[in-house]
């Protein structure tokens, strides 16, 4: 018996390794390594929010962590799997077979985002708040780039990416955007909370309006009622 589980974990070793099966394999790793890093992600974040900001049973926070981690991972699986098979076709059907296209990378990351978190949930009609958690997540960061692209000396938008501007830019723009984010973040809490995403909404409900409620020194040190 563990002769021939030998001879087939030779086998599959040697499948693994063949370069004429990389592509293909590569996908199968992506869709793994997304199932894992969402799982890795999710989990804790979805435990301290729901242990410090939902409601109900221990049995029914137990599942809504559960549903939130599986959706996660996922959605970070399956978005893999259709980007890295996009590429792969692409690659090898494209305009010149066997090399990649610079537009590669773009058309496989659209195609999978209107899959995967561009869609509606069929039950309740509304975005899923994990897909628009992630996505925004996503976003944020692409602007971040954008900005650090856009006053990069050779690549950047004429007239800000030159030595003396791009420069002066750089060290503005930091302080510019975070100050910009809070005033409208909390210009939003304040008179259109509805519009906020539903975590975000539920931590600055409890740092800023929670805050404005006590019934003794219990309430007001330790813990909210």
């Amino acid at each position: 018996m563990s002769a021939a589980l030998e001879s087939l974990k030779a086998a599959a070793e040697r499948i693994v390794l063949d370069p004429k099966y990389h592509d293909l394999l590569a996908v199968v790793k992506g869709a793994r390594n997304g199932a894992v890093y969402g799982t890795k992600v999710r989990f804790p974040h979805a435990l301290v929010m729901m242990v410090l900001f939902r409601s109900g049973t221990l049995r029914e926070k137990a599942w809504l962590i559960f549903r939130a981690t599986r959706a996660h991972a996922r959605n970070l699986a399956t978005f893999a799997t259709i980007y890295k098979t996009t590429c792969l076709l692409l690659k090898h059907y494209g305009a010149t077979p066997g090399k990649e296209g610079p537009y590669d990378s773009f058309l496989a990351g659209l195609l999978g985002g209107y899959v995967v978190f561009g869609q509606r949930s069929k039950r309740s009609g509304k975005i899923p708040s994990v897909n628009q958690q992630i996505v925004i997540y996503v976003f944020a960061r692409v602007v971040l780039a954008l900005a650090r692209l856009s006053v990069k000396p050779g690549v950047g938008l004429p007239g800000v990416s030159e030595p003396g501007p791009s420069a002066a830019l750089s060290k503005a723009a930091w302080p510019l955007f975070a100050s910009v984010s809070w005033a409208a973040v909390m210009h939003l809490f304040k008179w259109h909370p509805a519009e906020l995403q539903s975590s975000l909404r539920s931590s600055m409900t409890y740092i800023y309006s929670d805050s404005e409620r006590w019934e003794g020194l219990r309430t007001l040190v330790w813990h909210n009622e």
